[in-house]
């Protein structure tokens, strides 16, 4: 069997990470970098010309136009934060590395901080994720399904109609050889026509060409300029329908990424955060030694995420 090339690839190594970010100062050159990538900007005037205040714990930018003054971490995912960007980088590389993801739990005893403090920073992470994949549309062959997190509670109701579950869709894109592109994983509150129309205006690109089961929501996608293909599944297994390779391995990734990872999630709260996040690892697997740094201006750019944010309950 020949070796797979994304699965063996190198990454970035925890030695060399270490002389990369090791220390606050390189941290913080790394984190200007990223969030300002042509030089400083202003936020108030958008003036380029500026002077370095040293603050309390970060370099303060004052701008020589307007003498607003900002700080390196303001405005970004970081913002407020107590701890050392050096704890921060670790984070961001630890989650950007594991294949599977990494439970808070499992950051706390890592980073070496409380399990509230890591709770905090990987929702706030997942949260730069999230933000990050609306960016992009799936387009060309599209497979599409419709899966759950969760299951039946004791005593409850089962199959689709259980409390307990959150119904979302899957979808995956393929290359003109028929190998698996991006995925885009979206909470719905139900599976209707209108669900999947409003889905698939956001999440693909028209003209595109989508396949999935005969489930008659997914008609919902014509009305957002897509090509349907429908197949109707009956009482096959999934090893009988090759036309749903694809999105049944990832969703069969997804499961085991969460099973393995979390001992318990709260999907119903925040099921598009690591939904989000498994799939901007999966859209990324080709250049996993890249992925620190790109995580890194994802929450470079993303807006400040406060606890009433992140505890906030998400509506699908």
């Amino acid at each position: 069997m020949p070796m797979n090339r994304i699965q063996f690839q190198p990454g970035l190594s925890m030695p060399k990470f270490l002389r990369l970010y090791g220390q606050e100062w390189q941290c913080a050159a790394a984190l200007e970098q990223a969030r300002w990538p042509e030089g400083f900007r202003c936020p108030r005037c958008h003036g380029a010309a500026y002077s370095r205040v040293q603050g309390r714990t970060h370099t303060l930018f004052q701008c020589r136009g307007c003498r607003h003054q900002t700080s390196l971490i303001a405005g970004t995912v970081v913002q407020g934060t107590k701890l050392p960007l050096t704890v921060w980088f670790l984070a961001i590389y630890l989650l950007s590395q594991a294949k599977t993801g990494l439970s808070a739990l499992a950051l706390a005893r890592q980073l070496g901080v409380s399990y509230p403090s890591a709770w905090l920073m990987h929702h706030k992470l997942m949260a730069a994720m999230a933000e990050r994949e609306q960016r992009y549309r799936l387009a060309g062959h599209v497979q599409l399904d419709d899966a759950y997190l969760g299951g039946e509670r004791c005593g409850g109701k089962s199959g689709r109609g259980s409390e307990n579950k959150v119904a979302f869709l899957a979808a995956v894109s393929l290359s003109d050889e028929g190998h698996p592109l991006r995925t885009r994983l979206t909470p719905v509150a139900t599976f209707t026509t209108e669900a999947v129309r409003r889905w698939a205006e956001a999440s693909v690109v028209p003209g595109s060409t989508v396949s999935s089961d005969g489930l008659a929501c997914f008609r919902g996608v014509t009305a957002a300029g897509c090509t349907h293909r429908p197949t109707v599944v009956a009482a096959r297994k999934p090893s009988e329908l090759p036309e749903f390779r694809w999105i049944n391995t990832v969703l069969g990734n997804l499961k085991t990424s969460l099973s393995g990872c979390h001992h318990a999630l709260g999907f119903r709260k925040y099921a598009a955060r690591y939904l989000a996040a498994f799939a901007y690892r999966f859209n990324r697997r080709f250049d996993l030694a890249a992925l620190p740094a790109r995580l890194l201006v994802a929450a470079a750019s993303c807006a400040p995420q406060p606890m009433r944010i992140i505890r906030a309950e998400a509506h699908c």
